[in-house]
């Protein structure tokens, strides 16, 4: 493998990394703080999923790096600019709405992303792929009977569930942006581009909208990207300085 082609993998890899991670670390500001005993364990329980799975793609990236990094260093000791994630995913928490469809989005794109991820032609990207999936199909299946039920729910559940749709609408744009990485990764088998996404993403969409009563915004209105490019909203500084100050505090701290 070339050295372009392996820093592009390892670059590829972190990306996937640092959207579980970022979302995880979102999640987990809910601990305690949900609006029924239910959904704040269930909240917590999607949010270790996601760190989990954070933790295999990290280990991989870092193997892949080769410069005796690890998951932990490449969590805790990387500054917002080197970040790749979606900007979506580091919006602030909000209301409960907020977060619901911030998840929804996510999970919808997730999961179809793993599907396509299981036939890599990268063993290990498989493998984390389909551990992952058996994970996201269920964060999907609930994030969409949420919406469903507080969409067609009361006025004011209906109401606030558009409301979130229409303010996060702008930052999904950028899931489906092909870049130089994408492009590469897709050429060598290992990755589908992720624009080819689009349409089943958009069709289911479409058919959980529809079930719970919630226009969907304009598919051509103007979209925020940069997050693959290390490009971040204000929100991610503040973000990371929560997540990442007990090992910046006390350098190699361990449980």
């Amino acid at each position: 493998m070339s050295e372009d082609m392996l820093n592009h993998k390892f670059d590829y890899v972190l990306r996937l990394a640092d959207n579980v991670m970022v979302l995880s670390q979102r999640l987990s500001q809910w601990c305690g703080k949900g609006p029924a005993l239910e959904e704040d364990m269930a909240l917590t329980n999607v949010a270790l999923d996601l760190i989990g799975q954070a933790r295999l793609w990290y280990s991989y990236a870092a193997e892949l790096e080769g410069k005796g990094r690890t998951e932990d260093d490449l969590a805790f000791l990387r500054d917002a600019h080197d970040f790749h994630n979606f900007l979506l995913l580091e919006q602030p928490n909000g209301t409960h709405a907020d977060t619901l469809m911030r998840q929804f989005l996510f999970d919808t794109w997730h999961y179809h992303y793993l599907q396509a991820l299981k036939q890599s032609t990268d063993q290990q990207i498989a493998a984390i792929a389909e551990k992952s999936l058996k994970e996201v199909t269920y964060h999907l299946r609930r994030s969409s009977d949420l919406v469903v039920r507080l969409g067609d729910g009361t006025e004011l559940s209906r109401k606030m569930m558009q409301t979130a749709l229409e303010e996060l609408w702008p930052f999904t744009g950028e899931m489906f942006i092909d870049d130089e990485i994408d492009v590469a990764m897709q050429a060598a088998g290992i990755s589908p581009l992720s624009s080819a996404l689009k349409v089943a993403w958009d069709t289911h969409l479409a058919d959980v909208m529809h079930a719970a009563t919630l226009r969907l915004p304009d598919a051509n209105s103007w979209m925020q990207k940069g997050g693959k490019q290390g490009v971040h909203t204000e929100h991610m500084g503040y973000l990371l300085a929560e997540m990442q100050f007990l090992q910046r505090a006390y350098p190699g701290a361990q449980w």
